[in-house]
């Protein structure tokens, strides 16, 4: 009889996944992008849904979201709150992040709530124009 049961994650793994996620919070850009680069899926997400690029964003790093984007990060992955990386730099007000998630496709009116819609809530006239802008005003 075979066993369905999913393999246990060791604490090692463990440990070495909370690092990463601590790499991109702390923006240690370098050590994490040659993790990356030895192999780390870019995209690796935690138990909240929370992936590198989410973390990255929402701590207002960055450089750490520059190259998690040039090495192919999904600029539109949900997490478990249906927030997106997006709406985590809009929060923060990070004019730059937001424009660089933008170039690289992210959609302001994914989520719940949207970037959109947290640059309305808090009342960021600029992230709202930059946001509405890249929808071609659609709002």
């Amino acid at each position: 009889m075979a066993d369905d049961a999913a393999p246990e994650t060791s604490d090692e793994v463990l440990q070495f996944a909370a690092r990463m996620f601590d790499l991109a919070r702390s923006g240690e850009t370098a050590l994490l992008m040659e993790c990356v680069d030895a192999g780390l899926p870019v995209n690796l997400t935690n138990s909240a849904g929370d992936s590198l690029l989410m973390l990255a964003a929402y701590y207002d790093r960055a450089e750490t979201v520059q190259a998690l984007l040039e090495r192919g990060a999904d600029c539109n992955r949900v997490n478990n709150r249906g927030q997106t990386v997006l709406a985590a730099a809009t929060f923060r007000g990070s004019a730059d992040e937001v424009e660089m998630l933008l170039k690289a496709g992210a959609d302001p009116y994914l989520g719940s709530p949207s970037a959109i819609e947290v640059a309305r809530f808090f009342q960021y006239l600029d992230m709202q124009e930059i946001l509405e802008r890249s929808a071609g005003g659609n709002s």
